[in-house]
């Protein structure tokens, strides 16, 4: 999701580029007001003219109902709608303002993401659980009640979506909270009631490596289980520092369980007093970076390169082992043994490198190997 001013075409377009670039394949934007509706149009262009297909998704709250009627190139342009429940509004108009959005979608053929947030629920339908929860004996948790609060949200607000016409496949539901364990009992709960696409995340995942961490814990076991048909790592990020991160790392995680990939992955030793950390350390930061920044033309040169492992082991321990099982790899020599680095191509030993040009050496062994194997005949 990009954090400009949406009204700021140039600056909005710009940064849903770079998220693109990065492997984003949904942007979501902020609509929260006229200015920004407004700007939808242009921002559209400036992504076709840059050559950035990327589906776009509106974000609305409180007022979506407003924007969309006021505003038809954005509910033409936009490709997906996405509406919080617990704030399109209160009593009767909750219902009037959230079927508005749904007639509009169905009108022009646009999906709809019903998000529900623990932080922003309907809370008319929490307070009425609550009461009926106190008169059980015994009664439920807080928590438990909380949760069930969440289901329905989603779920008879999907019910009231397809009874306006919005078709079945037309739904996607998300029940966002900020803890790990809740999310999972959200969403377990949430894929055994229903058989609508869901979108996964932490409504707030925090900073830096606390951020990925909480992002990695919450969606692995669930995506595991086969949960989840979309996700989002929301990082809270430095004061100007680049959006591609949550890329990334929503990336990594899927490729760490082989449901995706997306560029080829380095497998490198952590170091230890056996290895001359420097070379080793160096070694796979530059082969992994420049893995990365060849993937947009090596995608269209190289047909499944983004399935390539590479090893750069940092002494003899594991390095031979390691080696073989990637499908190129290098095991650099440790600390005091002898300078020579044996490098291997799909398990067997092709060579032995040794002396000042090991790097460079190497490099040369894995470009020649990209174009043996995914080079195009």
């Amino acid at each position: 999701m990009t954090n400009t001013d949406t009204a700021d075409a140039a600056a909005t377009a710009a940064q849903i580029a770079d998220l693109a670039r990065a492997g984003s394949e949904i942007v979501r934007i902020t609509v929260n007001h006229d200015a920004a509706a407004a700007a939808l149009p242009e921002i559209r262009q400036r992504l076709d003219d840059m050559g950035v297909p990327v589906p776009l998704v509106g974000d609305f709250h409180y007022n979506g109902h407003k924007l969309l009627a006021a505003h038809p190139p954005a509910a033409r342009l936009l490709d997906k709608y996405r509406i919080n429940p617990g704030n399109v509004g209160v009593g009767k108009r909750r219902d009037d303002n959230f079927t508005t959005i749904i007639d509009i979608a169905r009108d022009h053929g646009k999906p709809v993401r019903i998000g529900v947030n623990w932080g922003s629920l309907d809370q008319d339908l929490l307070t009425r659980l609550m009461d009926e929860n106190a008169r059980k004996d015994p009664p439920l948790e807080a928590s438990e009640v909380l949760v069930e609060a969440m289901l329905q949200s989603a779920l008879l607000s999907a019910e009231l979506a397809e009874a306006r016409g919005l078709p079945h496949d037309a739904i996607v539901l998300s029940a966002k909270v900020s803890g790990v364990r809740a999310l999972w009992n959200v969403y377990r709960k949430l894929a055994e009631r229903c058989d609508y696409p869901l979108h996964l995340g932490l409504t707030e995942a925090g900073m830096g490596v606390k951020g990925a961490v909480s992002s990695s814990a919450g969606l692995v076991p669930l995506l595991a289980d086969g949960i989840g048909d979309t996700i989002r790592v929301s990082l809270t990020p430095d004061p100007g520092a680049p959006r591609e991160r949550e890329v990334e790392i929503a990336q990594e995680i899927l490729q760490a369980l082989d449901l995706r990939s997306f560029a080829p992955t380095v497998t490198a030793c952590p170091g230890c007093g056996r290895t001359t950390s420097s070379l080793f350390q160096e070694m796979a930061r530059d082969i992994q970076a420049y893995l990365r920044a060849q993937m947009p033309q090596w995608q269209e040169r190289y047909p499944g390169v983004e399935r390539l492992k590479v090893a750069v082991m940092g002494c003899v321990v594991n390095g031979p082992g390691e080696s073989k099982h990637a499908d190129i790899g290098i095991s650099l020599p440790g600390t005091g043994e002898a300078p020579r680095a044996p490098v291997y191509r799909d398990g067997e030993l092709v060579g032995t490198l040794q002396g000042d040009t090991i790097v460079e050496d190497f490099n040369r062994m894995l470009d020649s190997y990209i174009e043996e194997r995914f080079g195009r005949p």
